[in-house]
């Protein structure tokens, strides 16, 4: 492939998957994530296939995103894609038993984390007059289900973030465009179920969720368009799911 990509929540999940398939592609990698452990691992599986950077940091905290942005070694420097995967849903309570805590780690990371990444790499595409800026949101971003009031609105936040970079970033020539997908079985639900794996694994039960090679397998087409064609905004669900409220289980 012959581009640098840098990939937020790198990991687990949709981020991991993706890292798997563009080092088949010998796409240059970024990996960045909060758990140096698997990065580690992650560096070991996929360095025999290209060339492997990771960051460990985590998006919340300012500082930490720009230290490590500002440096990245020259081999690494020319980031030509990224993809802002980092985020998380923290509990699922009505408006009024709702956490603080969860909805700061929700704020924090799945809009402020995506804000202070893409603010310290949009310069350089903006200075190249090329790059192309993929941010990963949500069914929760286009519709409000119960109990998800303040993840739905960080997810709302990702979507109108993502058509107001689009707009800004316009006259770069710089391309950017949002995957929105419903159900996905990854950590998703463990993590917003407090670890919960009961709980989490009945979120997924008796139909077929998607997989998060399913949404690696659509970010590379969406990044491997001929460059006048930008996937502006793209949703996906299970064939299972119409809506975040209405799913066919056997």
């Amino acid at each position: 492939m012959g581009k640098t990509i840098l990939i937020t929540g790198a990991t687990s999940g949709i981020g991991r998957a993706t890292a798997e398939l563009f080092a088949d592609d010998g796409a240059h990698l970024i990996l960045c994530g909060r758990r140096q452990e698997r990065l580690n691992e992650l560096k070991e599986i996929l360095g025999s296939k290209t060339m492997v950077l990771t960051l460990n940091f985590d998006v919340r905290n300012r500082e930490a995103v720009s230290t490590a942005i500002s440096s990245l070694p020259e081999d690494f420097s020319n980031i030509d894609i990224l993809i802002n995967n980092a985020g998380n849903a923290h509990g699922l309570d009505s408006i009024d038993k709702g956490s603080l805590d969860d909805w700061d780690a929700m704020l924090d990371i799945n809009v402020k984390g995506l804000l202070y990444v893409s603010k310290a790499i949009i310069p350089q595409m903006v200075a190249k007059k090329t790059g192309h800026i993929i941010n990963i949101g949500s069914t929760a971003g286009k519709e409000v289900y119960p109990k998800g009031n303040v993840y739905c609105a960080s997810k709302h936040a990702v979507d109108a973030i993502n058509k107001g970079m689009r707009i800004d970033l316009n006259e770069h020539g710089i391309r950017v465009g949002a995957i929105n997908p419903g159900l996905v079985e990854t950590e998703f639900s463990k993590v917003r179920f407090k670890g919960d794996e009961d709980r989490a694994k009945g979120i997924y039960e008796r139909f077929q969720a998607l997989k998060p090679e399913d949404i690696a397998d659509i970010i590379r087409f969406v990044v491997t368009r001929p460059y006048h064609v930008n996937i502006a905004d793209l949703v996906v669900m299970p064939t299972a799911q119409a809506s975040s409220t209405i799913v066919k289980k056997n």
